[in-house]
Protein backbone atom coordinates (compact mmCIF):
# COMPACT_ATOMS: atom_id res chain seq x y z
CA UNK A 1 0.00 0.00 0.00
CA UNK A 2 0.94 3.58 -1.08
CA UNK A 3 -0.45 7.20 -0.46
CA UNK A 4 1.55 10.18 -2.03
CA UNK A 5 0.49 13.24 -0.88
CA UNK A 6 1.46 16.59 -3.19
CA UNK A 7 0.67 19.93 -3.75
CA UNK A 8 1.53 21.98 -0.66
CA UNK A 9 3.03 25.17 -0.68
CA UNK A 10 2.90 28.67 0.53
CA UNK A 11 -0.12 30.96 -0.07
CA UNK A 12 -1.41 34.18 1.44
CA UNK A 13 -4.69 34.05 3.10
CA UNK A 14 -7.58 34.07 1.13
CA UNK A 15 -5.90 32.33 -0.97
CA UNK A 16 -6.41 28.53 -2.64
CA UNK A 17 -4.37 25.06 -3.07
CA UNK A 18 -5.60 21.87 -3.75
CA UNK A 19 -3.88 18.81 -2.54
CA UNK A 20 -3.75 15.26 -4.16
CA UNK A 21 -3.15 11.67 -2.66
CA UNK A 22 -2.68 9.69 -4.85
CA UNK A 23 -2.45 5.29 -3.84
CA UNK A 24 -2.20 2.01 -4.93
CA UNK A 25 -2.79 -1.42 -3.26
CA UNK A 26 -6.30 -0.07 -1.58
CA UNK A 27 -9.55 -1.63 -1.81
CA UNK A 28 -12.93 -0.51 -0.82
CA UNK A 29 -11.28 2.19 1.85
CA UNK A 30 -12.43 5.31 2.62
CA UNK A 31 -9.30 7.72 2.73
CA UNK A 32 -9.15 11.09 5.05
CA UNK A 33 -6.82 14.34 5.18
CA UNK A 34 -5.33 14.84 8.58
CA UNK A 35 -3.40 17.72 9.59
CA UNK A 36 -0.43 18.49 11.91
CA UNK A 37 0.93 22.18 13.18
CA UNK A 38 4.58 22.51 15.71
CA UNK A 39 2.94 21.38 18.96
CA UNK A 40 -0.10 20.09 18.29
CA UNK A 41 -2.23 16.74 17.85
CA UNK A 42 -2.66 16.12 14.14
CA UNK A 43 -6.39 16.52 14.38
CA UNK A 44 -8.79 15.42 11.38
CA UNK A 45 -10.20 17.50 8.33
CA UNK A 46 -11.91 15.86 6.33
CA UNK A 47 -13.15 12.15 5.01
CA UNK A 48 -14.30 10.40 2.10
CA UNK A 49 -16.59 7.31 2.14
CA UNK A 50 -15.61 4.16 -0.03
CA UNK A 51 -18.56 4.95 -2.55
CA UNK A 52 -17.27 8.19 -2.85
CA UNK A 53 -21.24 9.76 -2.11
CA UNK A 54 -20.66 10.59 1.54
CA UNK A 55 -17.93 13.23 3.00
CA UNK A 56 -17.18 14.44 6.81
CA UNK A 57 -15.96 18.02 7.50
CA UNK A 58 -14.21 19.17 10.81
CA UNK A 59 -15.83 22.30 11.98
CA UNK A 60 -13.14 24.22 11.14
CA UNK A 61 -12.84 23.60 7.83
CA UNK A 62 -16.52 23.31 6.84
CA UNK A 63 -17.69 25.20 3.73
CA UNK A 64 -13.74 25.96 2.99
CA UNK A 65 -12.48 22.61 2.29
CA UNK A 66 -13.83 20.39 -0.41
CA UNK A 67 -12.68 16.69 -0.59
CA UNK A 68 -13.24 14.29 -3.80
CA UNK A 69 -12.10 11.73 -5.15
CA UNK A 70 -11.25 10.50 -8.75
CA UNK A 71 -11.85 5.83 -8.88
CA UNK A 72 -9.54 6.00 -12.20
CA UNK A 73 -6.88 7.92 -11.20
CA UNK A 74 -6.72 6.87 -7.67
CA UNK A 75 -6.58 9.78 -6.05
CA UNK A 76 -7.80 11.80 -3.70
CA UNK A 77 -8.21 15.69 -4.09
CA UNK A 78 -8.28 18.57 -0.55
CA UNK A 79 -9.57 21.86 -2.20
CA UNK A 80 -8.95 24.22 -0.03
CA UNK A 81 -10.21 27.79 -0.23
CA UNK A 82 -9.92 31.34 1.72
CA UNK A 83 -7.23 29.74 3.81
CA UNK A 84 -6.08 30.97 7.11
CA UNK A 85 -2.94 31.30 8.75
CA UNK A 86 -4.40 29.01 11.12
CA UNK A 87 -4.29 26.34 8.48
CA UNK A 88 -1.04 26.29 8.47
CA UNK A 89 0.09 22.37 8.92
CA UNK A 90 1.66 19.57 7.56
CA UNK A 91 -1.36 17.38 5.57
CA UNK A 92 -1.45 13.76 5.60
CA UNK A 93 -3.93 11.48 3.65
CA UNK A 94 -4.79 7.86 5.11
CA UNK A 95 -7.12 5.29 4.47
CA UNK A 96 -9.57 3.44 6.67
CA UNK A 97 -12.30 1.02 6.13
CA UNK A 98 -14.90 3.32 7.66
CA UNK A 99 -15.19 6.79 6.89
CA UNK A 100 -16.74 8.34 9.45
CA UNK A 101 -13.45 7.77 11.86
CA UNK A 102 -11.93 11.12 12.91
CA UNK A 103 -9.61 9.45 15.04
CA UNK A 104 -5.74 9.99 13.63
CA UNK A 105 -4.89 6.34 15.45
CA UNK A 106 -7.73 4.62 13.71
CA UNK A 107 -6.81 4.55 10.29
CA UNK A 108 -4.54 2.16 8.51
CA UNK A 109 -2.74 3.60 6.20
CA UNK A 110 -0.80 7.10 6.11
CA UNK A 111 1.30 9.19 3.41
CA UNK A 112 4.00 11.48 4.21
CA UNK A 113 2.84 14.28 4.28
CA UNK A 114 2.52 17.23 2.62
CA UNK A 115 3.21 21.34 3.81
CA UNK A 116 0.78 24.23 4.03
CA UNK A 117 1.65 27.75 5.03
CA UNK A 118 -0.24 30.61 4.81
CA UNK A 119 0.97 33.91 5.05
CA UNK A 120 -0.93 36.59 6.93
Amino acid sequence: VQLQASGGGLVQAGGSLRLSCAFSGLNNYAMGWFRQAPGKEREFVASLSRSGDSTNYADSVKGRFTISGDNAKNTVYLQMNNLKPEDTAVYYCAADRRWMVIDAREYDYWGQGTQVTVSS
